[in-house]
């Protein structure tokens, strides 16, 4: 099972993936995105770069996703393992959807498309809920992407996103205090687990 956790920027999402493998070992794959690869490397570059291309800049994202697909989320899914991730498609599709919302027509489809050939769609997502105000304040606006409006534009692509595959998504209100929210996602976790 392929579960993924999503949210803006400061919505504690990094923050509780890693109290989840600190809580939870056997039968276990955690990873993430960007990876830790050549190819995250490239993104985090990318990130880091104000004047970056937008679109280039989402070959990039795509590129690392393959990798991270072909290296360890498939081969993890073949061993059995729960594969919990702390980003994937649907990051991409929020936020190089906001990010290229300029330069091609209906972006998140256009993304969705080139992902569509090779990706693989995750079981649930948990999704953390938070403001993007809130947000930019928590992550402290380091780059291009923690922006407050950007962010917002960011939060509207995921409510899309949700809103056409409500069944995936868990959401959980990410205003709380971060215990709150840890036990909110782990009993999220446990009910997708369940079913």
């Amino acid at each position: 099972m392929l579960v993924t956790l999503e949210g803006i920027d400061g919505s504690g999402k990094t923050s509780a993936w890693d109290h989840l493998r600190e809580t939870r070992t056997e039968g276990y794959t955690f990873t993430r995105e960007p990876t830790g690869t050549w190819y995250g490397d490239a993104v985090r570059r990318s990130i880091e770069t104000p004047a970056a291309d937008p679109l280039a800049e989402l070959f990039l994202f795509t590129a690392d996703h393959a990798a991270h697909l072909a290296d360890t989320v498939r081969p993890a899914l073949e061993r059995g393992d729960v594969v919990v991730s702390d980003r994937y498609s649907d990051s991409r599709y929020a936020y190089q959807g906001a990010a290229i919302e300029d330069v091609v027509e209906r972006p998140i489809q256009y993304i969705r498309d080139l992902h569509e050939p090779f990706t693989r769609q995750p079981d649930a997502t948990i999704y953390l809920d938070v403001d993007p105000e809130t947000g930019a304040r928590r992550a402290g606006t380091t780059n291009k992407l923690e922006d407050s409006e950007f962010l917002r534009r960011v939060a509207t692509n995921y409510e899309t996103l949700i809103d056409r595959d409500p069944k995936r998504f868990v959401r959980i209100d990410a205003s709380a205090d971060p215990a709150t929210v840890f036990a909110a996602v782990e009993d999220a976790l446990d009910s997708i687990l369940d079913e």
